[in-house]
Formats: C-alpha cells, sequence, structure tokens
C-alpha cells in the first residue's frame, strides 16, 4: 500500500486502474457512435414511437444490470474477475455490426439486449476488481478516475458520430460500422494490459450465495442498494435527451452534441467529486446530486430551445458526476471483499428493474402528455428520493 502523502492521489492509484479506465474510455467510444444516434435512427428511419424506444432502451440497460448479478457471484465463486470481463467486453464488441444492418426494430432490440448482456457480465467483475486492487483510503478516487474514463469516452462517440455523420450525409449504418473498432481495441487493452493480482484470487470456491454469506450483506449495504434504486427510478434513460434535443430543431447530424455535452461534465466531475468522496459526508453528497437533477429536469421541461437544454443536459451531467462513483465506493465499503462481485451484482439487479420501469414510464408520458409532463415527473421521483435518503441519515453508509 502506498502511504498517503507520499506523491499525488492520482499516482496512487494501481496502473491497472488506470487500464480499466481505458479499456472502458474505448468501449464506451464504440458503444457511444451508436447510442447517441440510435434514438433518432429508431425514430426516424425505423419509425419507432418514444414508447417503444423507452422500452427498447429500458429493457436493454435493465438487462446489463441484471446479467451483473450472475457475473458477480461467478467472479465471487471462482476467484477471478478478469477472464468474465474479458467475455463481457468482448460479446461487446462482437455484437456491433448488428446495429449497422438492423432493418427493424424487433432487430434493434435483439442487438441492444446482447450488447447489454456483454455489458452485464463484465460490469460488476470489472467493478469488484478496481475495489480488490485499491487501498481502500482512496477507493473513492479510484471509482472516479474510471468512471471519469469511461466518460470521456462517452462524449468522444458521439463527437466522432457527429463528425461522421456530417462527412457521409446523415448515413448512420456507415458510422455504426465504424464504432467496430474501438471496440475491438477495448478487448486487445484489456487483454494485454490488466493485471489480476493472484493473491486476491480465493482459495476455496464456496457458493457466494448460500444463506450463510448473503447474511453477510448486513443493513448497510441493503441501504446502499435502496438509495441506489430510488435514484434509478429518479434519472430514466438518457436516450429521452437526446429526443428532448431533437425537438429544439437541431440538424439530425449534431444531436448527439446533446450526449456529448452531458459526457464532457460529467467526465470532468466524476473524479473530484470521488475524492471529495473520501472525505465528505455520503448522504450529502447524494442529497445534493439529487437537487442538481430536480433543477435539471426543470430545466429540460421549461424549454425545448437548444440553449435550454444544452443547460439541462449539463445539470444532468454534473449528477451523475457527484453520485455514480459515489454508489460504486459505498458497495465496496459496505461489502465484505470475497463477496463483492455479488454486492455489485444484487445492488444492478436492483438497479436494472429500476431502469425497467423508469424508462418504460417516461415513454408512456412523453406520447401521453408530452417531454415536459415527463421531465417533472422526473423532479418529483428525485422529491421521493431526497425523503428515503432523510429517512436513512443514521445508516452506516454515512460518515
Amino acid at each position: 500500500m502506498t502511504h498517503s502523502g507520499a506523491k499525488p492521489i492520482w499516482r496512487q492509484i494501481p496502473k491497472s486502474v488506470w487500464a480499466l479506465g481505458f479499456v472502458s474510455m474505448l468501449m464506451d467510444i464504440s458503444s457511444e457512435m451508436i447510442h447517441s444516434l440510435l434514438p433518432i435512427f429508431m425514430l426516424t428511419t425505423l419509425h419507432a414511437s418514444s414508447l417503444s424506444i423507452g422500452l427498447i432502451e429500458g429493457a436493454a440497460e435493465a438487462t446489463a444490470l441484471i446479467v451483473k448479478v450472475f457475473s458477480g457471484v461467478l467472479s465471487d465463486y471462482l476467484g477471478k474477475r478478469k477472464s468474465l470481463a474479458l467475455i463481457g467486453y468482448s460479446l461487446g464488441a462482437l455484437t456491433k455490426p448488428l446495429f449497422a444492418i438492423a432493418g427493424s426494430n424487433g432487430m434493434v432490440l435483439t442487438a441492444r439486449l446482447l450488447d447489454r448482456v456483454g455489458k452485464g457480465i463484465r460490469g460488476a467483475p470489472r467493478d469488484a476488481l478496481v475495489a480488490d486492487i485499491t487501498p481502500p483510503e482512496i477507493r473513492g478516487a479510484a471509482f472516479g478516475l474510471r468512471q471519469s474514463l469511461d466518460t470521456v469516452g462517452s462524449f468522444l462517440g458521439p463527437l466522432l458520430a457527429v463528425a461522421l455523420m456530417l462527412l457521409w450525409a446523415n448515413d448512420f449504418r456507415a458510422v455504426f460500422w465504424v464504432a467496430v473498432i474501438p471496440g475491438v481495441l477495448s478487448v486487445m487493452m484489456l487483454l494485454f494490459g490488466v493485471q489480476e493480482p493472484k493473491h486476491l484470487r480465493r482459495a476455496q470456491h464456496g457458493n457466494p450465495i448460500k444463506r450463510a454469506n448473503l447474511r453477510r450483506l448486513h443493513a448497510g449495504y441493503w441501504r446502499v442498494v435502496t438509495i441506489g434504486a430510488v435514484f434509478t427510478l429518479a434519472r430514466f434513460s438518457e436516450a429521452f435527451l437526446v429526443l428532448r434535443a431533437q425537438q429544439s430543431a437541431i440538424p439530425i447530424a449534431l444531436l448527439p452534441l446533446a450526449m456529448v455535452a452531458m459526457n464532457i461534465v460529467y467526465s470532468a466531475t466524476a473524479y473530484p467529486f470521488g475524492r471529495l468522496s473520501d472525505s465528505v459526508s455520503h448522504r450529502k453528497l447524494l442529497g445534493w446530486g439529487l437537487v442538481v437533477l430536480i433543477a435539471a429536469d426543470l430545466v429540460l421541461a421549461s424549454s425545448a430551445d437548444w440553449r435550454i437544454v444544452l443547460a439541462g443536459v449539463g445539470l444532468w451531467g454534473v449528477h451523475m458526476g457527484m453520485t455514480q462513483g459515489l454508489l460504486a465506493k459505498m458497495v465496496a465499503d459496505t461489502s465484505p471483499a470475497d463477496l463483492r462481485g455479488t454486492a455489485y451484482g444484487f445492488f444492478n439487479l436492483v438497479g436494472g428493474i429500476a431502469m425497467l420501469l423508469a424508462s418504460v414510464m417516461a415513454g408512456l408520458l412523453w406520447d401521453s402528455y408530452g417531454a415536459e409532463f415527463t421531465f417533472y415527473a422526473g423532479a418529483g421521483f428525485c422529491l421521493i428520493a431526497v425523503f428515503i435518503l432523510v429517512a436513512h441519515r443514521r445508516g452506516s453508509t454515512d460518515h
């Protein structure tokens, strides 16, 4: 372990965490080149409804989060994280060509589900690996760094998509084919750049989900699970940010800039807030994150003017930077080391169900009452989350 104060925090973070960050960045470039265009591709080329888009996006993200249960449990059982992560990233890379050849909403749904299965397989083992190899006192910074690099990919991908759409006269499918390249590079980076420490592998492989083990996930952990689920209900799929931008009469080729703006802010704030989470009250930081999300919803509901939409998605990005790395750290802090994969798995199972419900609800509200009502409803769920957070103010997840 590196002694605190000997060198800057970012230099104390293990090299494999940096490598995992770049792995995430490359895969996110690949994924976001597609995902930033997908809602508009479905709306204009495949003539999908807002409800269909919400259902597909919600089902896809829920699938990823639910699959994390099984990959997390399996990574604890085997005592290995990297091999499962490698399978997940490889599946993600292999599914990218399916988007380029999709001719129906059903094909898009199939591609999204397979892609998100890959994300689900890799997510929990990767997060558990970050927790395994990082000293507890800088764990928030490590999760913030990985999330920040991941989010760099989330804005580079849409930027590249915009450039190629302008260059190729809105040829969605050509952009989707190019997205295959960074996906393959991500797998190569993981294969050769990440080392799984052998001394952290378990010598004996018991069943992580037997009753005796699950009892070791104490009340503090389940409080984090509850809070994370409510946060997800309050924050539906980001596809609706792109649909809101589309209402502002922005040219189709420029619509991914909405996601670029959000992810630039997300990337810029994830590491600083991750570091901050190592030294301040978790409850207060989560609470302020919800306040920012309420502000984002209200701004997005107020107008479809592109400047207002830009401000709203920027606030959305601040919220993500404040809360996502912190929730990952809270899971690590409230779960035993040998059950971290399982802990992340159950955390994401509950979050996956919440994401599906939130996105379907958002699609129904959007089709029935319009975009404004959808974002006002999001603000209402945020207020519910605030009340739940206050109810848990004496929980063991706080400092």
